[in-house]
Parts: structure tokens; C-alpha cells; sequence
């Protein structure tokens, strides 16, 4: 499709702010009006549109997709949601280590336990650490207080969980990511921790390089999106 529009804006409207193509206001992908509580990502918005050439480029609309995946999906069930996340934290891939010794096993508690502890004591919880990848119940009362957590969050900050959970198959990772704790470069490490170390030892190839590539772009712009809605 070619671009259609010649002047984009962001305006605040009733309920928050929306971005604005030659006036007219945007709407989700999904029909509904893309209001946005706050004027920082609705200006981010604004740009992506302002970024594309001649011909759109739907790979360019990282912010928007999530913002109307929180608009046409989330706000219509966010139990479901908050179910989803809560499944990365009942299996967080940092609570299952390989074998007490092992080379791997080292590098993970050295990279991993931090985060965990970080976590803990952030919102007064206890992770249970498994070796090896046989399932384990985590806590009761620790999945509690996770879902509580959850259901407090809005639902944009929601859909930015939603993608950073699903990049690293971790609950802990994406909180810490979405609460600007930690630096974004060591959280990324951390999740592609046990990808790096079969790199180490089998070597790279151009479609994992370009995975991993994608994937990094889509873990920034889910952190630059968390931190967007509550500026």
C-alpha cells in the first residue's frame, strides 16, 4: 500500500491522546479508536507513522501493533491475559538450571540468580530453582502475589509483558524489563543465555544470526514501549 496520508500529528482528545493522519483521527487495526492515556507514546505513535516512505512498511509499526493489540485484544479479556503471563512465571525458564557442576549450570547462576533475588525482593517473593527441565510447582502463595501484580497493571503495559515474556520465556525477565530494573543489555543476555552457549559450542548460522537479530529489536522496542506509558 502506498502512503496515504501527508501530515501526522498527536492530539489530545477525550480520554487522552490520538494520533492524527492530515486531521482525521487513527483507529486500531481492529476498528476502534486508538486513544492513548499519555502524550509521550502517543507522540511515539505519531512518529512511526511519520518514518514511512512511499510504500508502508507494516514492519515498521512495532509500537502501534502493541498499542492496538492492548486496545482490540487485551481490553476485551484481560484475564486471558493475565493467565498467559502467568504461565511463563509457573515454567520462568530462570528457575530451571541444567545439572549442579556442568559448565552451563555456572553460567546460568552467575547471570540468572541475580535476576530471581532481584525479583524477590522487589515484590517479596520465592522462586522455586529446579535442575534440569522435569516440571516443578512454583509456590502458591508466590503465583498469587504474580497475578496480583499482573492484574494491577494497565493494559498497554500489559501487551509490552505480553511481548517481552513471549521473547524470553520469562515472567521475571519481562517485570524487571517493563520496571526499568536492570540493565536492557544484561536482560537480554540473560534470556538468550543457553542460545549463546550452543553458539559457543556448535557455531552460527545466518538464519539463527537473523532470528536472534529480530528478536533483539522486538525485546528493545517492547522495553522502549513499557517505559512510553508511564512517562
Amino acid at each position: 500500500m502506498k502512503r496515504f496520508w501527508k501530515e501526522v500529528s498527536a492530539a489530545p482528545v477525550d480520554g487522552g491522546w490520538q494520533v492524527m493522519l492530515d486531521g482525521r483521527p487513527l483507529k486500531t487495526q481492529g476498528k476502534r479508536q486508538q486513544i492513548i492515556p499519555g502524550e509521550a507514546l502517543a507522540r511515539a505513535l505519531a512518529q512511526e507513522w511519520t518514518d514511512q516512505g512511499g510504500e508502508i512498511d507494516p514492519a515498521g509499526f512495532v509500537l502501534r501493533d502493541m498499542a492496538d493489540y492492548a486496545i482490540d485484544v487485551i481490553a476485551g479479556d484481560r484475564s486471558d491475559t493475565v493467565r498467559a503471563l502467568l504461565a511463563y512465571g509457573e515454567t520462568d525458564t530462570l528457575c530451571y538450571r541444567a545439572a549442579p557442576g556442568e559448565v552451563l549450570a555456572r553460567r546460568q547462576d552467575a547471570a540468572w540468580e541475580p535476576l530471581l533475588g532481584s525479583a524477590e525482593e522487589a515484590w517479596n517473593l520465592q522462586f522455586a530453582r529446579v535442575s534440569g527441565i522435569m516440571h516443578q510447582p512454583q509456590p502458591p502463595e508466590t503465583l498469587a502475589k504474580l497475578r496480583a501484580l499482573l492484574e494491577s497493571k494497565d493494559n498497554l503495559t500489559l501487551a509490552a509483558l505480553r511481548s517481552l515474556s513471549g521473547i524470553s520465556a520469562s515472567l521475571v525477565i519481562a517485570l524487571l524489563a517493563a520496571h526499568g530494573q536492570h540493565d536492557a543489555q544484561v536482560l537480554w543476555q540473560a534470556s538468550e543465555l543457553e542460545e549463546l552457549f550452543q553458539e559457543e559450542m556448535w557455531g552460527r548460522d545466518a538464519e539463527a544470526e537473523a532470528r536472534q537479530a529480530k528478536r533483539l529489536r522486538d525485546f528493545e522496542a517492547a522495553i522502549r514501549f513499557a517505559g512510553l506509558v508511564t512517562t
